[in-house]
């Protein structure tokens, strides 16, 4: 496992994460930024981790990301994705645990586009008898 490099890539709504694990001391950094600069919010750092915590994994490995596309929740999911599936090519032990929390799963809730004749995807113009 000396210099491994294991990559996953991530995706949620319009964000893409690839995600590189190699053996460390548990440091994420996200687009060149240690991960507490780059999210703000305490859900979204606990979001990320969850791979790595289920699998314990947390001082194991470093984990290296390039992310691009959607806001901050999307890019937190697009993370967990990655990270599950470099998780995968590090130890295919990992799967039923990783599975069974719905990590492995590559959401596919996105933005429903706008329809003609409505203001949005489903909000009609408001409507009055008189």
């Amino acid at each position: 496992m000396a210099n491994a490099k294991f990559y996953g890539t991530g995706r949620r709504k319009k964000s893409i994460a690839r995600v590189y694990l190699v053996p460390g001391t548990g440091k994420i950094t996200i687009n060149k930024r240690d991960i507490d600069q780059y999210l703000g919010l305490e859900t979204l750092k606990v979001v990320v981790r969850q791979p790595l915590v289920a699998t314990e994994n947390v001082d194991k490995f470093d984990v290296l990301v390039n992310v691009h596309g959607g806001g901050f929740t999307g890019q937190a999911g697009a993370i967990r994705h990655g990270i599950s599936r470099a998780l995968l090519q590090a130890d295919a032990d990992y799967r039923p645990t990783l599975k069974k929390a719905g990590y492995l799963t590559r959401d596919p809730r996105a933005k429903e586009r706008k329809k003609y004749g409505l203001k949005s995807a489903r909000r009609a113009p408001q409507f009055s008898k008189r």
